[in-house]
């Protein structure tokens, strides 16, 4: 399998005869068999296929969630497969922006300091954290909602909020977990002409 890239070893993302197995028991599942992948800096990949085909395992190794059984994984020029959990957890911070379907929010938490949580980890002051989760939340069209909690905004706000503590620290790359699946039509249209605009702006930037 093999997705954009340029096989020129410049690819973004380079996943290199990767299997993945999982046993439970006596019993042994090969989810991912000798998979080959490139994906280059600004491409827009969607992962598509039936429940059980390996989308999650493939999303999960990309995002160093998870190491392959075999081969390897390399982003940006980092090898995840040879990084320990630790420093897996230092580089998903620096590097990955997730969107998850449910939004997963903090429900005590306002809008602002949702998107700030990323921020935590990084040695940031104070005042460059504001400056940073007042910019996404430009971004994602909700700076009049800065202070609102997420019980109060609609589903496809809360979903703004998330994108916006997606990109908030400025990550190599996002990793989208049906990000539109729990939206009505309209909020999902919104949700992926953002998406959309996010791509074209990094692509002008890089």
């Amino acid at each position: 399998m093999r997705v954009g890239g340029t096989g020129d070893g410049k690819a973004l993302i380079q996943v290199r005869d990767v299997s993945k197995t999982y046993t439970g028991g006596s019993e042994t599942i090969q989810v991912l068999q000798s998979l080959n992948l490139d994906i280059d800096q600004g491409d827009y990949v969607a992962f598509m296929g039936p429940s059980g085909s390996g989308k999650t395992t493939l999303r999960n190794l990309l995002g160093g969630l998870d190491v392959p059984t075999e081969g390897s994984v390399i982003v940006a020029g980092d090898a995840l497969s040879a990084m320990s959990r630790a420093r897996l957890t230092e580089w998903r911070a620096r590097h990955v922006g997730f969107i998850f379907q449910m939004y997963n929010l903090i429900p005590v938490l306002t809008a602002f300091r949702n998107v700030e949580l990323p921020l935590l980890l990084t040695p940031l002051g104070k005042a460059e954290r504001k400056t940073h989760v007042e910019t996404a939340l430009r971004i994602v069209g909700l700076s009049d909602r800065i202070q609102h909690y997420p019980r109060q905004l609609s589903g496809g706000q809360q979903q703004r909020v998330a994108i916006a503590r997606a990109i908030v620290a400025d990550p190599t790359f996002l990793l989208c977990d049906e990000p539109t699946g729990d939206l009505d039509r309209k909020s999902a249209s919104e949700i992926l002409d953002l998406m959309d605009l996010l791509v074209h702006e990094h692509r002008r930037r890089s």
